[in-house]
């Protein structure tokens, strides 16, 4: 039986279809899932954090290489599915309940036995970027996060800051991790088909992030006010959040030797926080 003909049983057996609030869309490409976990470099030594199983079709991958499989699964539907497919797996536990609510620092010290935590998971595209910050925000001690996301947001996320593709969310991630594309994944590899296509990437977490900060609330902010009114200049968009005078900063991109006209998606990493040091002690 195919990953197709699986799927579609499964389906039919439990008398279920794909769940739009939760944007389900389940993977029926073998050599996909294949390559989530190649990207993962999932080894015994390791406790796997999977987001959104569904249907459990990545985790019976993961179930075979990992030391320990942890599903947190938000769809009460999926329950019955994954407690009926693995429960007789040693290695598999499931959480039912909102990633966005789970204190993951909390679920991993109960499992410190393990070398590596990672997580890996095909992400519902509606919340990709709030789960991304919560695992960096939250200070979680994972070595990777290797994610299907929609293939727009994954040139966002792996973008070098300063690129086309560079939106706030790039100097998140280029501040906590080391971020590359691995593979774009037609939206034929699904089914209900997504109106877009996907592609995994794979984020290593720093073990220090990547620049000194003095305030790094501050400089967040800043970044986050720079990207509210993306077609101005970054002066514009400053002066109009609040941060300082148009004054003040023309000043301060002077001292910095920034172009007074740029905007916000042109700055590097370094630039922000440049400007972020420099506004902390104002």
């Amino acid at each position: 039986m195919n990953l197709i003909q699986e799927t579609n049983f499964i389906l039919h057996k439990y008398n279920i279809t794909a769940n739009k609030n939760f944007g389900q869309n389940f993977l029926i490409d073998e050599n996909v899932l294949k390559n989530i976990v190649k990207a993962s470099e999932v080894q015994k030594e390791d406790l796997i954090i999977e987001i959104g199983p569904g249907l459990g079709t990545l985790t019976s991958f993961l179930l075979e290489k990992a030391g320990k499989v942890i599903c947190v699964e938000i769809d009460k539907k999926m329950l019955n599915i994954l407690t009926d497919r693995f429960s007789l797996y040693e290695n598999f536990e499931l959480i039912n309940d909102d990633i966005l609510k789970v204190d993951l620092n909390k679920v991993i010290s109960k499992n410190s036995n393990f070398k590596n935590v990672k997580v890996v998971a095909n992400l519902p595209y509606y919340i990709t970027t709030p789960i991304i910050m919560k695992l960096l925000e939250d200070k979680i001690n994972l070595k990777s996060i290797t994610v299907m996301v929609q293939k727009e947001v994954a040139k966002r996320l792996t973008e070098t800051p300063g690129g086309k593709e560079t939106g706030s969310i790039t100097y998140s991630i280029n501040y906590y991790t080391d971020a590359k594309l691995i593979l774009e994944v037609s939206k034929e590899c699904f089914i209900p088909s997504p109106k877009v296509d996907s592609a995994i990437i794979k984020l290593d977490l720093l073990k220090t992030p990547r620049i000194k900060l003095e305030n790094e609330e501050l400089f967040f902010k800043i970044i986050k006010s720079a990207f509210l009114q993306k077609r101005k200049t970054l002066i514009n968009s400053l002066s109009n959040s609040g941060i300082k005078d148009k004054i003040y900063l023309e000043n301060l991109l002077n001292e910095l030797n920034i172009d007074i006209k740029i905007r916000a998606e042109q700055l590097t990493l370094e630039d922000f926080a440049k400007i972020s040091n420099i506004l902390n002690e104002a």
